[in-house]
């Protein structure tokens, strides 16, 4: 029978590599997160400030009456981020990004039309904007993880 020579302290390093690429994936799936919600906050048209204001993420699910944007989760469900806009006050968000067609209104308006709204993207650009960087960001994770733990660090 042969005996490979350090496969104790192999399998010591593979023990924390989990613990230390999570972390690592962690900051760089927080730090993507950042960027792509101050992108989108700076795109936003702005009336009263009530939809920038509601732009954010969160780990997990979205906060009630939000929209998700985006979502990502890792394979295991450990790691679940959702970018979103609005809250219980702001639910138009999708009506600024995608606008909406001419209409006629009801209630007290009835009979009157409305010319409808252009479309004044925010979200969608942000996100197709950062969110190779953002992957790439998440692979260098992994990665530096890895080289770490077989380091002894």
């Amino acid at each position: 029978m042969t005996k490979v020579l350090g496969l104790a302290r192999l399998n010591k390093k593979l023990q924390k590599l989990p613990a230390a690429a999570e972390a690592a994936i962690r900051a760089a799936m927080e730090q993507g997160a950042n960027e792509i919600v101050a992108l989108m906050k700076s795109l936003v048209a702005v009336d009263s400030g009530d939809l920038r204001d509601s732009i954010g993420w969160t780990w997990g699910e979205r906060p009630k009456y939000s929209q998700a944007i985006a979502s990502v989760k890792s394979a295991d469900g450990k790691l679940a981020l959702t970018i979103f806009a609005g809250n219980s006050k702001v639910r138009y968000a999708h009506l600024v990004e995608f606008a909406t067609a001419a209409h006629e209104n009801g209630g007290i308006y009835a009979g009157t039309m409305h010319p409808g709204t252009k479309a004044q993207p925010f979200f969608f650009v942000s996100w197709r904007a950062l969110r190779r960087r953002t992957k790439s960001r998440i692979t260098r994770a992994i990665t530096k993880s890895a080289k770490a733990v077989a380091a002894g660090r």
